[in-house]
C-alpha cells in the first residue's frame, strides 16, 4: 500500500510541539539527571545511552568513526532498517504498572523521601496509550534523519528526495508510520521543503514478517515451552533476590512482590526517562546488581523469542533478507553497467522484532555459549546485549561503495561500524569487505532461505 502525504503537513504536525527541554531541533539545553541504571534498560532504553555524546549535541556525528573505506570510494546506495522511536508502554505493561502502583499506595511504608515520592506519584499511563509514539519518539527519528544526511550527504539529499530516489517503507503500526513521517519531516525541516508530496509504503509482509510466519507463530510465539529458559530464570535465586530487595525497600512482605511487579517497576523507571527525561523515584528501587539481573531476564526473552534460541526466529526474516540484498544487487548491477543508481537510499521502519531476527540471520552478536537460565554469572561479557543493540530508534545501515570499480559494503549499527561475522580477515579498510565476498559468505542463504518453505508449520520433505 503506497501512501502520499504533503511535506507541509508533516512539518505542521511534527514541528510545532516541543518538549520543555528542547530547542527547535530538540538539542538538550540542560543535562538531565540520568539514573545510573539507564544503560541496562534493554529494549526500553534511550538511543542516547548507546551514543552518550548525543546528550550534549543531539545532531552530532562522528565522522572519524563513520567514513568511506578509502578516499577513492564513493557511496552509491544505502539501506537502513530502523526501529520506531520512543513509545508509551503497551496495554499489557500498563496493567502490570497499575497493579504495582496500587500495591505501593496501599501497603508500602517508610520515611525515605523517595518512598514518599513514589506513594504520591500519580499513575498517568492509560490502556489507550498502547505503544503509541511519544514526542521523544518523534524527535528520535527527526534527529536520526538529519544525522544520516550529514554522514551520507550524496545519498540522503534534497535533490534525491525531490527526485524520488529515496524510498520509504513502514510497518502498519501507528508508532512506525509516525516514526516514518517524523524521519521525512526531519529532512523537510532541514531543507526547508514545503508544499511537496512524498510517498511511503506500508508493507507488513516485510516489516512484520513474524506475524505471517506460521511456524514461528505456532512453535515459538504461542508456545510457552519455547520460553522455558526465561521461565526458569524468573524463578531463580537471582530473580528472587531482586524481588526481596524491592520488598525490603518498600517494607512489604516478600510474597507481595512478583517477578511481573519487579519488571514493572524497572520499566517505570525506563519509561519515565525515555518519555519525560526524568530520574523517576521508581529508579530508587534498584541498584546496579538488580539492573543487571533484570537486563539478563529481558535478554533471555529476546534470545529465545527473536534470536538464536530457535532457528525459525531468524529464518522468519528470510523475506526481508532477500529484499535487502535485491536492492544492493540492483544498485551494484546499475553501477557495473554504467547506469545511474535509481534508488539512492531505502528507509524501512519497523520494530525490534523486525531488526533482531535479521541481525541474527546475518550472524551478528552470536556468543559461543547460548544464554540460559543457569549461566547468568558467566555471561557478564556476552555480545548479545539488547541494551546496546536495540534501544528505541535502533538502526542497521548497509552502505554500498564504489571504490574505483571495486564494490564494498559497510555495515553500521546505531551509527557505529559493525564487522561482518566470518569475514574478519577480509573486512578491508574501515570494516568494508568486497561486496562479492559478502555475497559469497551469505551464499547459502541467498540460494535458499525461502520464507514460504521455512514458515510452513510442517515443512514438506
Amino acid at each position: 500500500m503506497l501512501l502520499t502525504i504533503p511535506l507541509k503537513v508533516i512539518s505542521a504536525h511534527f514541528f510545532f510541539s516541543y518538549t520543555s527541554c528542547c530547542s527547535l531541533w530538540g538539542n538538550v539545553q540542560t543535562t538531565p539527571d540520568i539514573p545510573a541504571i539507564a544503560k541496562y534498560f534493554t529494549t526500553k532504553g534511550r538511543y542516547e545511552e548507546v551514543n552518550p555524546y548525543l546528550i550534549d549535541d543531539i545532531l552530532a556525528v562522528n565522522k572519524s568513526l563513520v567514513k568511506p573505506p578509502s578516499a577513492e570510494c564513493r557511496e552509491i546506495h544505502l539501506t537502513a532498517i530502523i526501529r520506531h522511536g520512543s513509545r508509551y508502554p503497551t496495554t499489557k505493561n500498563v496493567k502490570k504498572m497499575r497493579a504495582l502502583h496500587n500495591l505501593v499506595v496501599q501497603k508500602a511504608s517508610g520515611e525515605e523521601r523517595w518512598l514518599r515520592e513514589i506513594t504520591q506519584w500519580k499513575m498517568w499511563y492509560t490502556d489507550e496509550m498502547d505503544g503509541r509514539l511519544v514526542q521523544k519518539g518523534v524527535l528520535d527519528h527527526r534527529h536520526l534523519a538529519v544525522r544520516l544526511s550529514k554522514l551520507f550527504p550524496s545519498l540522503i539529499s534534497k535533490e534525491k528526495l525531490q527526485d524520488g530516489h529515496i524510498k520509504f517503507m513502514t510497518s502498519s503500526k501507528h508508532r512506525c508510520v509516525n516514526s516514518t513521517l517524523s524521519f521525512q519531516g526531519g529532512l523537510a525541516k532541514l531543507w526547508d521543503i514545503e508544499d511537496e508530496e512524498i510517498d511511503y509504503e506500508v508493507n507488513d509482509a516485510l516489516m512484520r514478517f513474524f506475524d505471517k510466519c506460521t511456524r514461528f507463530v505456532e512453535t515459538v510465539d504461542k508456545n510457552q515451552s519455547a520460553m522455558a529458559e526465561l521461565d526458569k530464570f524468573t524463578s531463580s535465586a537471582e530473580m528472587r533476590r531482586v524481588q526481596e530487595k524491592i520488598a525490603d525497600r518498600l517494607l512489604v512482605p516478600y510474597s507481595h512482590i512478583t517477578s511481573d511487579m519487579a519488571e514493572a517497576a524497572f520499566y517505570l523507571c525506563a519509561y519515565e526517562l525515555a518519555i519525560k527525561t526524568i530520574n523517576s523515584p521508581w529508579c530508587q528501587l534498584f541498584d546496579e546488581a538488580d539492573a543487571l539481573v533484570l537486563e539478563y531476564a529481558n535478554d533471555l526473552k529476546q534470545f529465545w523469542k527473536r534470536s538464536y534460541g530457535h532457528d525459525i526466529n531468524s529464518k522468519s526474516s528470510c523475506i526481508l533478507f532477500h529484499d535487502v540484498f535485491s536492492r544492493l544487487d540492483r544498485a551494484a548491477n546499475e553501477i557495473r553497467s554504467g547506469s545511474n543508481v535509481t534508488e539512492a537510499a531505502t528507509i524501512q521502519v519497523g520494530h525490534a522484532d523486525t531488526l533482531l531476527p535479521l541481525l541474527t540471520l546475518l550472524g551478528f552478536f552470536k556468543d559461543s555459549v547460548p544464554l540460559t537460565s543457569n549461566n547468568y554469572v558467566t555471561q557478564g561479557q556476552r555480545a548479545f546485549r539488547t541494551s546496546r543493540m536495540m534501544p528505541y530508534a535502533a538502526n542497521l545501515v548497509l552502505v554500498l561503495y564504489d571504490c574505483s570499480g571495486n564494490l564494498r559494503l559497510q555495515a553500521l549499527l546505531n551509527e557505529r561500524p559493525l564487522a561482518f561475522p566470518g569475514l574478519a580477515d577480509n573486512q578491508g579498510e574501515e570494516g568494508a569487505p568486497l561486496y562479492q565476498d559478502v555475497r559469497d559468505h551469505y551464499g547459502e542463504l541467498l540460494q535458499g532461505c525461502d520464507f514460504e518453505k521455512e514458515c510452513q508449520l510442517f515443512p514438506s520433505k
